[in-house]
C-alpha cells in the first residue's frame, strides 16, 4: 500500500500557497477566517478549563467511539435537521455514532472496513477528489455515475449496476459515494426522491452481489447553506437503518482546526469500524470534543453558522458577478446555493489539467484553481473530461476573489 499510495493533490494545492504568499488560492478549500468562533471558543474553554476536574477530564484520554453528549447532541441534531421523520427514530441512534478526526478519517475508515484491493466504489462524476485518493490508496476501482442538477442520474445508476452485473464484477461493488449536499465540486445536491431511488436501486441488485451494497452519504457541506432548503437525507428514507453510512462534520460549519467529524453507521459496521479507529488512534482527541459539545449546548454553534453562511453567501456572489464581469461567454457555470465552491467549464477544446498551458499561464498570474480532472474518477468506459475547474471562495477576501477572477479572465 505504501508504493501504491500517490501524494494527494491537495498536499501540492496546499503546499503552493504557502511557498508563494502573494498567490491567490482559488483551488484549496480552507474555510473563511474572520468567521472562526475566536471569542466564543474562548469563552468556553476558560470555563471548562476553569473547573480543575472538568478541566482533567477534558485533557485525559476519551472513548474510541468519542464523548457520550457529544453522540447524543450530533444524533438528536442530525435527525432534527432531517425533520423527525416519524418511524425512523432507529436511524439515529446516539449509539451508532463514531466522534472522527474530521469527516475525512471517517471516510477513510468506513473504505477500510468494507473494501479490498480490487473491489468496486461507485462515484458521482464529478466527485469529492480527495476521496478518490482514499480509494487509490487502497486499491479501489471507481466507476463514475452522470450527474443532473438533482444529484445522480438514477437511470444511469441502473446501466452501470446493470453493467457490471453483466460482466460479473457486480460482487466487488461495495459502496455508492455520495457528497449530497451543496456538492464539492460542483455545489449541487440531492434531491431525497433520488436518494430514496438509489436506495432502491442498490436494494434491487443485492441478491445478485451477495451482500449488502451500503450508499455512504457524505453531508460535509450541509449546514454550508445559504439559499432555499435543504432536504432530508437518506436516513429519512424507509429502510435507510441498514444500509446507509452517514457522515459529517463540525469543522468545517464550525472551526476547521477542531478536525472533529462524525459517522452514523448500521449496526453491523458499528464494531469493524470501532476496532479499526481503535487501531489508528484509539479515539479522537478529547479537548476539541469538549469545546463543540459546549458549542452546541451553549448555543454557540448556531450563532456562528448564521454568520458563517452570510457570509459565504456574500462571497459566492462576489465571485460569480466578477465571473460575469471578467470571463468570456464560452465560458459557463451554475450559481452555488451552499458550499465553498463554483464548477466553471470552459469549452471542451481548452485543456484546464495541471500540465496544461492554460494552468501554466493561470499560476504564473499568482492564481490557483482546482484543475477538474481532478474530481473524475478513472473509469474505463469513459474518457475523462479535462475542460472544467472548481474555483473555490472559501478562505479568500472578497478583494481577492475579484482580483483572482480578473487575472483568471486575462489568462483566458
Amino acid at each position: 500500500m505504501g508504493r501504491r499510495t500517490a501524494e494527494p493533490p491537495i498536499s501540492w494545492l496546499m503546499r503552493i500557497k504557502l511557498e508563494r504568499p502573494r498567490l491567490i488560492s482559488l483551488a484549496a478549500g480552507f474555510t473563511d477566517s474572520p468567521t472562526l468562533p475566536v471569542a466564543g471558543s474562548r469563552r468556553l474553554l476558560n470555563e471548562l478549563l476553569g473547573d480543575a476536574t472538568l478541566g482533567q477530564a477534558a485533557l485525559q484520554y476519551g472513548s474510541t467511539a468519542g464523548d457520550d453528549t457529544l453522540r447524543k447532541l450530533t444524533a438528536r441534531r442530525i435527525r432534527q435537521l432531517d425533520g423527525s421523520p416519524r418511524g425512523q427514530a432507529g436511524s439515529y441512534e446516539a449509539r451508532r455514532t463514531v466522534i472522527s478526526h474530521g469527516s475525512q478519517q471517517f471516510l477513510y475508515m468506513a473504505t477500510e472496513a468494507l473494501c479490498d484491493p480490487g473491489d468496486i466504489v461507485l462515484v458521482e462524476d464529478p466527485t469529492y477528489f480527495v476521496y478518490l485518493g482514499i480509494m487509490q490508496s487502497r486499491g479501489v476501482a471507481g466507476r463514475g455515475v452522470r450527474m443532473t442538477r438533482d444529484g445522480i442520474d438514477l437511470g444511469h445508476l441502473e446501466q452501470v449496476l446493470e453493467s457490471l452485473k453483466r460482466d460479473g464484477s457486480l460482487p466487488r461493488l461495495k459502496i455508492l459515494y455520495l457528497v449530497s449536499y451543496h456538492q464539492n465540486p460542483t455545489s449541487r445536491s440531492t434531491s431525497l426522491r433520488v436518494k430514496a431511488g438509489a436506495l432502491e436501486l442498490l436494494r434491487r441488485y443485492e441478491h445478485a452481489a451477495g451482500h449488502p451494497i451500503y450508499l455512504m452519504e457524505d453531508a460535509a457541506y450541509r449546514e454550508l447553506g445559504f439559499a432555499g432548503k435543504p432536504a432530508p437525507s437518506a436516513l429519512a428514507v424507509k429502510g435507510a437503518v441498514d444500509r446507509v453510512i452517514y457522515l459529517g462534520t463540525y469543522s468545517k460549519p464550525f472551526a476547521t482546526g477542531v478536525r472533529v467529524g462524525f459517522g452514523i453507521l448500521p449496526e453491523e459496521l458499528l464494531t469493524p469500524v470501532l476496532r479499526i479507529k481503535g487501531n489508528h488512534d484509539f479515539g479522537t482527541s478529547n479537548l476539541p470534543q469538549q469545546l463543540v459539545s459546549r458549542s452546541l449546548a451553549s448555543g454557540l454553534y448556531e450563532k456562528n453558522l448564521a454568520r458563517v453562511q452570510r457570509r459565504y453567501r456574500a462571497k459566492a456572489k462576489a465571485m460569480t458577478d466578477a465571473m460575469g464581469e471578467h470571463l468570456p461567454e464560452s465560458a459557463q457555470w451554475e450559481q452555488p446555493e451552499g458550499g465553498l465552491n463554483v464548477w466553471a467549464a470552459m469549452p471542451r477544446k481548452v485543456n484546464t489539467g495541471m500540465k496544461s498551458n492554460f494552468f501554466k499561464k493561470v499560476l504564473d498570474r499568482n492564481v490557483l484553481y482546482v484543475p477538474g480532472g481532478l474530481c473524475y474518477v478513472d473509469d474505463p468506459t469513459r474518457a475523462k473530461p479535462g475542460h472544467e475547474m472548481r474555483l473555490s471562495f472559501g478562505a479568500a477576501t472578497e478583494d481577492e476573489i475579484r482580483e483572482g477572477i480578473r487575472r483568471l479572465g486575462q489568462a483566458i
